[in-house]
Formats: C-alpha cells, sequence, structure tokens
C-alpha cells in the first residue's frame, strides 16, 4: 500500500486523510497539540461549545454528507432569522444573495436603507447588463447596479461574516460568481427575484458542536494522527518525499498533501513549488476572534423575545463587534445543554460574539478589552446588560484567507505549479471557498490528484 503523510490537521487534511485511506497508508502530521484546526470545541461554564466554525452549508452535500457518513447527527437552525444592527435600531436582516435584495418591499420595510437608497434599488432593472471581461471587487460589481449604500449596509456585514473581508477588495468571480453571471445578463434585482425558492434549509450544525467532525475524523482509526509535529521541510527524491519534522525525524513516502494555511503552505513550497510558493506567499489573511459567554437565563431572557438567532454589524457603524450569534437560539443542542448547567443548578444561555476584520488592528487589545467591548456594543443593541458567568475569548490569528481581486488566475498558478511534482498536491481554505463544504471538496480534489499520481493501492 502506498504512503501518504498529510500536513496540517485542520479539516481540510483531516478530510483527504479520510479519503486517501481507502487504498493508502496515511500520516497526519499537526504543528499543534490537537487536530481540527478553526473547528474546536471548548469548555465554558461547564458546557463544550464551538468557539470556531459552528455551522456548514446544508445546500452543499460535501459537509452532510461527511458527517452522516461518521455517524454524526444533524441539525438546521431551530431560528434563523438573523437582524442588523444599524440606524440605531436592531432591523430585520433583508432576504438577499450576498447583498443583492431578493424583495423591495421586504427592504423597504425593514428601514435599511435611506430613501436615496431605496430609489437606487428600484432603477435598478432600467440599467444595462454588466459584462465583466476580468475579475472586480463585490464592492465594485454591486455598488455598479445598486449605490454604495447597499454595498456598505448590506453586502460588507454579510462578507465581513463570511470572509472577515471587505466587499470592494474581494474577488467577485472567487466569492460570488452567480452574481457575475446575472449581472452579465441584466438586471440582478430581477434575477434574484426570479431565483427559485426553496424549503431545504440553507444551513446545518452537528449536535453537540461542528467541533465533533475533526474529532471523529481523528478518532476513526483508518490514519495515523501525530499532533505537536510541526514539519520543517519537504523535499522530492527519487523514492517520493522526504517530510523532515522539527524533531530531526525524516519520512519518506510515495506522496505529500499539504492542507495548511496559505503561509505555512509558501513556507513548505519554496523548494518543490517555489512558481505556486509565491503566489501563496501573497494570498493575505484576517486575524479574527469569537468571544463566547455563559449568561443566566433569568437575567439574559429579554434576549429571547427578540426572536432573532444574532445579527450583523456593517462597519460603517464602528462598533467593536462585527456580529452576535445567540447559539441559545439557534441551536436546540445548545439550549438542552445549558439546562441546569449552572452552579446552582441554574439554566444558562450562551451567545458570542465575532471580532476582527482584515487589516484591522482591534484583536491586539487584551482579552479582557475584547469582553469589555462585546458587553458593551451588546448592552448597546439590545438595551439587555449581560454579567457572564463565565466567558472564553478563542484567537485565529491570521484565520481566514482573503480572496483578493484576481483570486481565481492566482489559485491557478499555484495549482499549475504544484501539479508540475508529481505526486503532491495543496487543499484547504485559501484556494476554492472558505466554508466547510468547499474545504472538504478541496481535500476530495487533493486526494484525487495524489491517487492518480500513485497509482492507488500497490499490488
Amino acid at each position: 500500500m502506498k504512503s501518504v503523510v498529510v500536513v496540517g490537521g485542520g479539516i481540510a487534511g483531516l478530510a483527504a486523510a479520510w479519503d486517501l485511506s481507502v487504498d493508502h497508508a496515511v500520516t497526519v502530521l499537526e504543528a499543534s497539540d490537537r487536530v481540527g484546526g478553526k473547528l474546536r470545541l471548548e469548555t465554558v461554564a461547564g458546557v463544550r461549545v464551538d468557539v470556531g466554525a459552528e455551522a456548514m452549508l446544508n445546500r452543499r452535500p460535501e459537509g452532510v454528507a461527511l458527517a452522516g457518513e461518521l455517524g454524526l447527527s444533524l441539525e438546521h437552525p431551530a431560528i434563523a432569522s438573523s437582524r442588523l444592527w444599524t440606524r440605531g435600531s436592531l432591523r430585520a436582516l433583508p432576504r438577499s444573495l450576498m447583498g443583492v435584495p431578493l424583495d423591495v418591499s421586504d427592504l423597504a420595510s425593514s428601514g435599511v436603507l435611506s430613501d436615496e437608497g431605496l430609489a437606487r434599488v428600484r432603477s435598478e432593472p432600467s440599467l444595462p447588463s454588466s459584462y465583466l471581461a476580468g475579475d472586480v471587487s463585490v464592492g465594485a460589481l454591486v455598488a455598479e447596479r445598486f449605490g454604495d449604500e447597499v454595498v456598505d449596509q448590506l453586502v460588507e456585514p454579510l462578507l465581513g461574516g463570511v470572509y472577515a473581508g471587505r466587499a470592494r477588495e474581494i474577488s467577485a468571480r472567487a466569492a460570488v460568481p452567480q452574481l457575475v453571471a446575472m449581472a452579465a445578463r441584466g438586471s440582478l434585482l430581477e434575477a434574484a427575484a426570479a431565483l427559485p425558492a426553496s424549503d431545504v434549509p440553507v444551513f446545518a450544525g452537528v449536535t453537540g458542536g461542528m467541533g465533533l467532525l475533526p474529532e471523529a475524523l481523528a478518532a476513526s482509526g483508518r490514519f495515523e494522527v501525530r499532533t505537536s509535529s510541526p514539519v520543517l521541510r519537504v523535499a522530492r527524491v527519487a523514492v517520493g518525499f522526504e517530510v523532515t519534522l522539527e524533531s530531526d525525524e525524516v519520512l519518506t513516502v510515495d506522496a505529500v498533501v499539504i492542507a495548511t494555511p496559505a503561509a505555512a503552505s509558501a513556507f513548505l513550497l519554496m523548494d518543490l513549488a517555489p512558481d505556486a510558493a509565491a503566489e501563496l506567499a501573497r494570498v493575505e489573511s484576517a486575524d479574527v476572534a469569537v468571544v463566547t459567554f455563559a449568561v443566566r437565563e433569568v437575567e439574559a431572557r429579554p434576549l429571547l423575545e427578540f426572536g432573532a438567532s444574532g445579527f450583523l454589524v456593517p462597519p460603517g457603524e464602528r462598533r467593536a463587534i462585527k456580529a452576535s450569534t445567540w447559539s441559545f437560539a439557534k441551536w436546540d443542542w445548545v439550549r438542552s445543554a445549558g439546562r441546569g448547567a449552572g452552579a446552582f443548578g441554574e439554566d444558562l444561555l450562551f451567545l458570542r460574539t465575532s471580532l476582527g476584520r482584515h487589516r484591522e488592528r482591534a484583536l491586539q487589545l487584551a482579552d479582557h478589552l475584547l469582553e469589555v467591548g462585546s458587553l458593551t456594543d451588546l448592552h448597546a443593541a439590545t438595551g439587555v446588560r449581560l454579567e457572564p458567568v463565565a466567558t472564553q475569548v478563542q484567537r485565529w490569528p491570521a484565520g481566514l484567507p482573503q480572496y483578493a481581486v484576481g483570486h481565481l488566475d492566482r489559485v491557478a498558478l499555484i495549482r499549475a505549479g504544484v501539479a508540475a511534482v508529481p505526486g503532491l498536491a495543496v487543499c484547504g481554505a485559501a484556494y476554492d471557498g472558505v466554508g466547510i463544504p468547499a474545504v472538504i471538496s478541496s481535500a476530495r480534489a487533493a486526494a484525487d490528484r495524489v491517487r492518480t499520481a500513485t497509482g492507488g493501492p500497490a499490488e
């Protein structure tokens, strides 16, 4: 059986290992002391909750299918409606396709836009089609058709949640190719309104937390997992590859999958595929943080009356946080886990805030200042003053890669450079999407490339 080393024990590396382990001997090398990457569970007030990604797209099959293979239970948000904290109020978040309105009446009733902004939206169908010969930013495309107010009030908070990025810098072709195709045909407003309705939930979560997904993969026994095993060098040799660990141990294998963030991957590819390494080194990332609070239900009960799963914050509001997720309202398993979880048997509610956008300096603040800023904003937004019984601050340095204008061309160059080295593959969030299903798809493509190079299992 051919041997493979997967460098990186996040969901990309683990998914690649799971796929390859059918017909290869696979070893996953993870630099930190645990697997999972940005899928992580931590104990807050005695309850394990997600402190990284807590949901995945349900309308893409890769994530829910993998969870099913592992025997994990899935659930959908109990309350899916979110709010937008803007113009002094928590307003209903209008239905949209990454900020492009799906219903003008819905948008008007939300109060998110000024009268002038609404008038600009209503005039969009009169514009000619927007055929793009090259790439542009999401912000530029939407602003051309709807004006800056839609970008600032709707697109920015949505992209801030997905990429921790800025609408006027993120590639439209990489992030929302559907919008590019629709704009080339004519009115975005009319095309969005004509999209067929679906009763399939947009998101899904794992009962007990998304962090159970990497834990289940690592515990499957189908491949070896070695944590606290930083890799210093990957070199091509006559018999395959030599992988040198920080401990000076050298593993000789038939193939290698590099499933680390962009900067680490660039370092490991410098000798193997220098052109690919140079392109990866140009992929910037955003530092983000998640602050999780456990609060007594009796004190936080007014939050239940909002009937919402949280809220987003446009960057123009100049708040400390960019979003708050009310996990107790969103996930039934979180609400159940909080019942009787207090020190005296009282019910607890769990909620979290998200902080950090590309090139922001806010995360240089100490943990307690991130907590204070979060609680201050929560009070200002909801009128509810929270006194947590427990708090957990999770920092994710370089947590989200930025898909700058021209990202697809960059990825093509990276893949071409890697393809020149038989038996080498890359995968992860830096390439084809930052969501869990997209990352799993990237991992499967890497596994297919390795399988082609090795010819599958040895006789």
